[in-house]
């Protein structure tokens, strides 16, 4: 990505524009955006940045201006030196520990006493650095010390893999299916799976991996229902996703969602009851909620 556009504004003000960037369907995707505090002795000053391929147009800077109010901050435009800025920012990442992993980059050591996971810098989202992932990874680890068993998993929107190498690390025999929507990631997930020693194919502990928008892909209706589905993604598609998620999991089964605010939080589990889903358990990471759902077992 070879240019960049920043505003600053509260937090409020960023955290409304992130929100009506999801509520936007017709949103380039060409243009990604993130928000982050401005500093961390600052840290009611936020900034919403967007990363383009090419300088942006008239179309790209209105589409930007219209996920403000009036009057909107002002944007500042910079071209950036031909880098690949997802790899460059997570390089020399420090390595995290989440339940009972320890997730690091080829720079550290592994950690013997946890399930170790090595994820490099990747075009992919989800090294665990982000709250959304660790609390995952958390969920993931509570759920197994909860006597939770694990036959058949599915992970949407999986970026690296990662939460589906989590899954087959805690249950070894489950069948595993893992999905993304962004091409980039099919790649990057068997690379990742080489690196952690994952098996692919369609047997009991082996990987198959999917490109697919949500759950619209042949093999994840083949392998449907899931006794565990996990959707680390954004608040709007997993109000959208919901009656697709009741549909593969199987009755009594689970579902961990993740990628939504606190504040989304009740619109999100409004949306799970409706769809026969009942809360299990829930964390905040900082602004963000992890839920474990089970769905309503079969009378």
């Amino acid at each position: 990505m070879s240019w960049k556009i920043t505003a600053e504004g509260s937090q409020a003000q960023i955290t409304a524009a992130l929100l009506a960037h999801e509520e936007a369907h017709d949103w380039d995707p060409g243009i990604v955006l993130g928000g982050c505090e401005v500093a961390e002795d600052r840290p009611l000053d936020w900034r919403l940045e967007a990363w383009l391929a090419d300088k942006p147009g008239e179309a790209e800077l209105a589409a930007i201006v219209a996920l403000f109010p009036h009057p909107h901050p002002r944007l500042e435009i910079e071209q950036l030196p031909e880098t690949d800025w997802v790899t460059a920012s997570q390089q020399g990442m420090e390595p995290i520990r989440a339940g009972r992993f320890h997730i690091r980059t080829p720079d550290h050591r592994a950690e013997p006493r946890a399930i170790d996971f090595v994820i490099p810098a990747s075009q992919a989202f989800g090294t665990g650095q982000h709250a959304t992932t660790a609390g995952c990874l958390e969920m993931l680890s509570a759920m197994k010390a909860r006597g939770v068993q694990v036959k058949n998993c599915a992970d949407i929107g999986t970026g690296t893999g990662l939460l589906a190498f989590a899954a087959r690390a805690l249950w070894p025999r489950a069948v595993l299916t893992a999905s993304d929507i962004d091409p980039v990631c099919l790649a990057v997930v068997l690379e990742n799976a080489a690196a952690n020693a994952v098996p692919l194919g369609g047997g009991r502990g082996e990987l198959t991996m999917a490109v697919a928008a949500g759950l619209d892909h042949p093999l994840l209706a083949a392998r449907a229902p899931y006794d565990l589905l996990i959707a680390n993604i954004l608040a709007g598609p997993l109000v959208e996703l919901m009656p697709a998620f009741a549909r593969a999991v199987l009755p009594g089964g689970h579902l961990v969602l993740a990628g939504l605010l606190t504040t989304q939080e009740a619109a999100v589990r409004r949306a799970g009851l409706r769809a026969g889903f009942r809360l299990a358990a829930r964390l905040e990471r900082g602004d963000w909620s992890i839920l474990w759902l089970r769905r309503r077992a079969a009378r």
